[in-house]
């Protein structure tokens, strides 16, 4: 059985079970503690998996000159499609308002910020394999450890023989672990969704976000199962869109249940190496830069909650400067979510709000019972756009091994 279809089948019956069992202090309680051993389950062959990988990767490109014009192609489309998402996610909230929310009693304001300048420091720590030894959240520096150790095994190639047939090795063997733990996502994916379900109900009961919740969960639909496919068309040499899909359901539904962009990192090396026959070289560092700089998906999914914020706290409307405004900040927080591969939307969201003062500042928290969908769906598209936009990059610079997707092993 394919690992889409196993992630399905697991999704479809933690739904079930989650929309049938009686809600209990206990019962949540259990489901907290269970969805965050999951989601350590995900994570535990990210590090050394991503490590080798992407150390082998770089010398490869390095060694064929391939390395910059790669990462250029995904800057450009990172910084294109991140654009295009927030535009027509903002263009959509214009065209089908959402009603406004009632202003609930705001709760203590919590300390959430970006911190680009610490965030930038701890790339350069004291002892460089201290990166190794992270919690798997922060995977930044993990990758530039892996860029100079790929560069450096570039230098004096007849002393690194040695060393580059390890790193190649450990590649594979960290790429199977991971492999295994991916095969058993379908049991995991039973957890997740089973209290993503539990939340759903009770989001729905309260009636006041359904509006919101229609329009953010039909536009990522619209999105990434529509105009993202659609935009391969322009691909050369010619691609078949679909195939793309159909080789991406497998991470789309990890991270969207999951709501964490690391959790689906494997699946999403994975499947863009058996089924989409992107080469590895390629796959890992298009993959990399993808979802560490490229999180319109999120980005988008605050500004559209902090439109509809903006117009529940306000009578006067919202001017197309304001628009226009809130959309930049919205695109420059897209490329600074490194730090929450778990809560890109709702952080995304916060700062927003905090930035924008005005008195918007505690606005994000009438959302607090929603963040939980907001950061499924902004995790959704954040997968979704890697594995399109990574393949695309792979497609036009060569990289791409012709494969039967419907025959593929996951």
């Amino acid at each position: 059985m394919k690992v889409w279809v196993k992630l399905l089948i697991g999704s479809i019956l933690g739904i079930t079970l989650g929309l049938l069992v009686h809600e209990n202090q206990r019962l949540v309680e259990a489901l907290v503690w269970l969805e965050q051993f999951a989601l350590r389950i995900g994570r535990y062959a990210v590090i050394p998996m991503l490590v080798f990988l992407l150390t082998i990767g770089i010398y490869e490109l390095w060694q064929d000159r391939q390395f910059w014009p790669l990462v250029l192609k995904n800057c450009l489309m990172i910084a294109g499609v991140s654009i295009l998402v927030i535009f027509l996610g903002v263009l959509a909230t214009l065209a089908f308002p959402p009603s406004r929310i009632p202003i609930l009693a705001e709760e203590q304001l919590e300390v959430i910020r970006l911190d680009v300048a610490g965030n930038v420091k701890e790339l350069f720590s004291y002892n460089m394999f201290s990166v190794l030894a992270g919690d798997g959240v922060y995977l930044f520096p993990v990758c530039v450890f892996a860029f100079f150790l790929g560069v450096g095994l570039s230098q004096k190639r007849s002393y690194n023989k040695p060393v580059i047939a390890l790193v190649d090795s450990l590649s594979h063997v960290f790429y199977n672990i991971a492999l295994f733990f991916i095969e058993i996502l379908g049991f995991i994916m039973i957890v997740l969704s089973c209290y993503w379900a539990i939340r759903f109900r009770e989001v729905l009961r309260a009636e006041i976000y359904l509006d919101l919740i229609l329009l953010l969960g039909i536009f990522a639909a619209v999105l990434g199962f529509g105009i993202l496919p659609m935009l391969l068309y322009f691909v050369r040499p010619k691609v078949n869109p679909w195939a793309v899909l159909y080789g991406s359901l497998g991470p789309a539904i990890a991270a969207f249940f999951s709501g964490d962009v690391n959790f689906s990192l494997p699946v999403l090396l994975s499947h863009a190496q058996e089924n989409l026959g992107v080469q590895r070289r390629s796959n890992a560092v298009s993959l990399t830069l993808f979802s560490t700089f490229c999180r319109a998906g999120s980005a988008m999914a605050a500004t559209v909650a902090f439109i509809v914020i903006f117009k529940s706290y306000s009578s006067l409307g919202i001017t197309s400067a304001e628009i226009l405004s809130i959309s930049i900040r919205a695109l420059a927080i897209s490329f600074l979510l490194a730090r929450h591969p778990g809560d890109g939307a709702y952080t995304a969201l916060a700062v927003l709000c905090l930035g924008y003062g005005k008195g918007f500042e505690a606005g994000y928290l009438i959302l607090k019972p929603l963040a939980f969908y907001l950061i499924a769906v902004g995790a959704f598209l954040d997968v979704m756009i890697a594995s399109f936009a990574a393949y695309a990059a792979a497609r036009v610079s060569g990289f791409v091994e012709e494969k039967n997707t419907h025959g593929a092993r996951v």
